[in-house]
């Protein structure tokens, strides 16, 4: 099962029927979660530490490819853009969403995702991805198991669908009786089924892993590269060592 914690430290009951398959090499899975990104979470969240040609170059796309697929307003001309969307392929990814608006809808400002999966890990992403239901006591309409009483909407619930919390009534090491959310019933159905959805959202957390840290696989093939001087390096350097001792031993 998936650890960790939830908003303000506490610890909330993880369903470990979620598993993330996490592959930066997939540039498959990276392209799909680039095109769910910008179409799902970058109206409102921006990635500003993210350059639209840099992801492009990453994922195998050309710039028109980016252009005419993964910014929606390429076609206006620069009177025309909104404020704070993108007018060329070098730009950075923002959103026309301000900060003091974003509060006066949700109620908080609104994060910027580009490192969000390094701050939270990419586990509690796909978690709280997939762990969203129906919460009629909220102003948004829905809660989430791995960040309770969030105040993101359930932007995602036309492809999942909605679904209600099943839960099971366990007792405390104190002998108080606690309610605990063990599984979801569907309510209405989403234009993906169950596992359709969890594999959208595995492409979706394995590109905004990428996306805080692009350099991550060129790192490790570095350091593996690093590793292999060493070892050899260490093999004569011990031979010199023993060529310089050998009469003083």
């Amino acid at each position: 099962p998936l650890t960790g914690f939830a908003a303000g430290g506490a610890h909330e009951p993880v369903l470990d029927k979620y598993t993330l398959d996490l592959n930066l090499g997939n540039k498959d899975s990276l392209r799909n979660g680039a095109k769910l990104f910008v179409n799902y979470c970058l109206s409102c969240h921006s990635a500003a530490y993210m350059r639209y040609n840099r992801m492009g170059r990453d994922l195998g796309l050309t710039d028109e490819q980016v252009a005419n697929n993964l910014m929606f307003v390429a076609d206006f001309s620069d009177d025309e853009k909104p404020e704070g969307q993108p007018k060329k392929i070098g730009e950075l990814m923002t959103v026309a969403l301000k900060t003091k608006d974003a509060k006066k809808y949700f109620g908080t400002a609104v994060p910027d995702l580009t490192v969000v999966s390094r701050s939270r890990g990419s586990e509690w992403l796909y978690d709280y991805l997939n762990t969203f239901y129906v919460d009629e006591k909220r102003n948004v309409g829905v809660n989430n198991v791995r960040f309770k009483n969030v105040g993101m909407p359930h932007v995602l619930w036309e492809l999942e669908g909605l679904k209600k919390p099943v839960y099971k009534t366990t007792t405390d090491s104190h002998g108080k009786e606690v309610k605990q959310i063990v599984d979801f019933e569907y309510i209405r159905e989403g234009k993906m089924t169950p596992a359709e959805y969890q594999s959208a959202m595995n492409d979706l957390v394995n590109f905004m892993t990428y996306m805080g840290e692009p350099i991550r696989l060129e790192r490790q093939r570095t350091g593996i590269f690093v590793l292999f001087f060493l070892a050899i390096l260490f093999v004569f350097a011990y031979m010199l060592k023993k060529e310089y001792w050998k009469d003083i031993h």
